[in-house]
């Protein structure tokens, strides 16, 4: 059995749309998770039209996922930061503060679509926040940080229901502390800035979190809590998170770089983070309060 599941802005799911669908596949009683914004219904096999019917309906602004049933409700979100959480590239908020913003954020934007390795993008970028006052760093979080809606409920309702919550970023430990915090994730994982005298150095503590390390964090955090990577839904939007979202039981791109999106089979482009919720089965109703 597999769950068909429909998302879209709130208030834009024409249940029209929804029973429209759910009768050329054949498929179960519709229930509605939240008015107009998310619906779902059973099939007995994937639609071999499905891509097709997802290309049609991202023209409309929803969101079409089919998953099977009984896995879907999971015990760990493993999320990442930048663009995905938050609204923002940390990174390219630094690099606006030192006065070279255009020439960063060119550079995060390819590395997020695989045009660059990595671990060498962010090495030049960081090199170019040298000398760049510490202190800027708050400044950043308090006026330029943004958490991506949903984001809050996300993380109360997994925790509510018994699940872990880890964040783990390519970006700085200085952001993912704040974020996490605010957030209510049990830990979070990043890389390191150095700092001396009061001013970055332009470099980062070895050795650096890239694509690798998030996916031994997945298996590093799975073992000590006796999960397995069928247990996780992870989240991301970036060509670095390809290797978590691929070994989740649940990986999910959202808002995601084309060619990111292109290697995923789950993609949330319209809806915001209360989609993953979505996706495990959770109605509207049962978030948790925020």
């Amino acid at each position: 059995m597999f769950i068909v599941t429909l998302i879209a802005p709130a208030g834009a799911l024409d249940p029209a749309l929804v029973d429209a669908l759910r009768n050329a596949w054949g498929g179960g009683d519709a229930q509605w998770l939240s008015p107009d914004e998310a619906a779902e219904f059973a099939v007995a096999e994937t639609p071999g039209n499905r891509w097709d019917v997802w290309a049609d309906l991202q023209t409309q602004r929803v969101d079409l996922v089919v998953q099977p049933a009984e896995t879907r409700r999971k015990a760990m979100l493993l999320a990442d930061m930048d663009s995905t959480m938050i609204q923002q590239e940390c990174i390219d908020e630094l690099a606006d503060m030192a006065g070279v913003g255009a020439h960063v954020k060119e550079i995060t934007a390819r590395a997020m679509n695989g045009e660059l390795d990595f671990e060498g993008a962010l090495l030049e970028r960081v090199a170019l926040l040298e000398g760049l006052q510490a202190d800027v760093i708050d400044r950043v979080l308090a006026e330029r940080i943004t958490y991506m809606p949903g984001g809050r409920a996300l993380v109360a309702t997994m925790r509510a229901h018994g699940a872990h919550c880890a964040l783990v970023s390519g970006g700085f430990t200085a952001f993912t502390a704040k974020v996490a915090a605010d957030l209510g994730f049990h830990e979070n994982h990043a890389n390191t800035l150095l700092i001396a005298d009061g001013l970055l150095t332009g470099d980062v503590a070895r050795p650096i979190l890239g694509r690798e390390a998030k996916v031994q964090a997945l298996q590093d955090i799975t073992a000590r809590l006796g999960l397995s990577a069928a247990d996780v839904i992870a989240v991301g939007d970036g060509a670095n998170d390809l290797g978590m979202l691929g070994l989740a039981g649940t990986g999910v791109a959202l808002h995601a770089k084309p060619s990111v999106a292109a290697e995923c089979d789950i993609r949330i482009n319209h809806g915001d983070l209360s989609a993953l919720l979505y996706l495990q089965g959770y109605a509207r109703s049962e978030f948790a309060e925020t």
